[in-house]
């Protein structure tokens, strides 16, 4: 553990911090004054002494659009003089959504980035291929801040020109790789392709997209390596908010010290423990932006510390989907990871596909799904049959399959990569879709 106190605190006395943190979170908001105050005064909240822990879900809530209709200063708190940069993410229709840092912002992130590296297994000894993007993206920067916290040596590659970070691999042996997990698989493949046998690397953290654990096969296949799920969003710090750690049993490690969770229902209301919900936060240290029970949008569950862990922080899953990205098929409800899922369990399926929401007629949407085969010589219509079988008996609908030529799907070095689309109208999104 890079904290030991921070990361291994009796669950009482975190909790004790957490409330007092809160309360500071309230004065804050309501001084700043602005929508999130109005919003506390609004349900009689006049100090933080006035809340605790077990009254967040009569509290009110923040959302992106709440960001988006007051762009481009967001929902900030302090005086333009403290703030000493700005990311965030490119936002959906035209719409970014910015996010003011202070110093002491950027201190959080470098701090919980640094936990997240060492969750990893990385040391000061430990050098860092940083192949996330810089730049507004919070990805590339919030990696190179815990990466220097910790004392490790960071690469800045950034996203791209994969010739050359094959090359930068051999030549520089780092042993952790941070990138998304859709880039961990073409540099994989990449490095087949070019011959290079066994590298350095043995661990990556691997976020800002939603992956299933069959993806993570198909990294640690290719890379040889422990492949970690790293999670974060722009509106909270950016990476570092969970990580998955070695000892964490495939559950993500939650910052909770600095970001608290919740999980709700569609309603607002918390479900239990194990019951996928969205993802709601509450900056507890934050000054630039701090957001009082932000709705992330995210779905995933929460749980307790891992059992004999030295790490007593709650865990989340790994992100289930989005509740802007759950598809409504003839009356049944479907996350494009519950199709990774399937696709990725069968190892003639490469990890290149596309689900399409078919709205062309709008009464009856449908499912495609384009994949491409692992290799030459697998029987393509068999393959067809078995995964048009297994997503039914997964999804309980019928979905139409289409296995295309290899390279028919576009691949992703730069960003995040595209999994789903929405088609209405116009063009197939890919050649071979009709």
């Amino acid at each position: 553990m890079v904290d030991a106190r921070a990361e291994g605190m009796a669950p009482e006395r975190r909790r004790d911090l957490q409330r007092q943190r809160l309360r500071g979170l309230v004065d804050r908001l309501l001084r700043a004054g602005g929508l999130q105050a109005a919003r506390l005064r609004d349900c009689g909240v006049r100090a933080g002494s006035d809340v605790d822990l077990d009254d967040l879900g009569r509290l009110p809530t923040v959302g992106k659009r709440d960001l988006w209709d007051h762009y481009p200063h967001g929902l900030r708190a302090v005086g333009a003089e403290d703030v000493v940069c700005v990311h965030g993410s490119s936002g959906t229709g035209g719409r970014p959504t910015l996010v003011p840092y202070t110093a002491g912002d950027l201190e959080v992130w470098a701090e919980v980035m640094a936990r997240a590296l060492g969750g990893a297994g990385a040391t000061r000894r430990s050098v860092v291929h940083n192949a996330y993007g810089y730049g507004l993206f919070t990805g590339g920067v919030g990696v190179h801040h815990g990466a220097v916290r910790l004392g490790a040596a960071v690469v800045p590659v950034s996203g791209g020109m994969t010739v050359r970070q094959v090359r930068l691999i051999q030549d520089l042996r780092p042993d952790v790789l941070a990138c998304t997990p859709s880039y961990a698989i073409h540099l994989g493949e990449a490095m087949a392709a070019a011959g290079v046998g066994p590298t350095s690397l043995r661990v990556g953290l691997h976020g800002a997209e939603p992956w299933t654990h069959g993806m993570r096969g198909q990294i640690e296949r290719l890379l040889g390596i422990r492949a970690l799920d790293l999670y974060g969003l722009s509106e909270i710090i950016g990476p570092g908010v969970a990580c998955e750690s070695l000892d964490s049993e495939g559950l993500l490690n939650v910052a909770e010290d600095h970001f608290y969770p919740e999980c709700v229902d569609a309603d607002g209301s918390p479900v239990p423990d194990g019951s996928p919900g969205e993802l709601v936060f509450t900056t507890l240290t934050k000054t630039g932006m701090p957001l009082l029970r932000y709705r992330s949008g995210d779905v995933a569950t929460l749980t307790g510390p891992a059992p004999g862990s030295p790490r007593t922080l709650r865990r989340m899953s790994k992100v289930l989907g989005r509740t802007d990205d759950m598809l409504v098929i003839r009356g049944v409800n479907v996350f494009p990871t519950e199709v990774e899922s399937v696709l990725l369990a069968d190892d003639r399926v490469s990890p290149h596909y596309l689900v399409v929401e078919d709205r062309r007629v709008a009464a009856r949407a449908e499912l495609l799904v384009a994949v491409e085969p692992m290799s030459d010589g697998i029987d393509t219509d068999t393959l067809r049959a078995d995964l048009v079988l297994a997503l039914r008996e997964r999804l309980g609908l019928g979905c139409d399959v289409r296995v295309l030529m290899p390279g028919s799907v576009p691949r992703t070095e730069v960003g995040k990569a595209r999994r789903l689309v929405r088609w209405s109208e116009g063009d197939p999104p890919l050649p071979g879709l009709t």
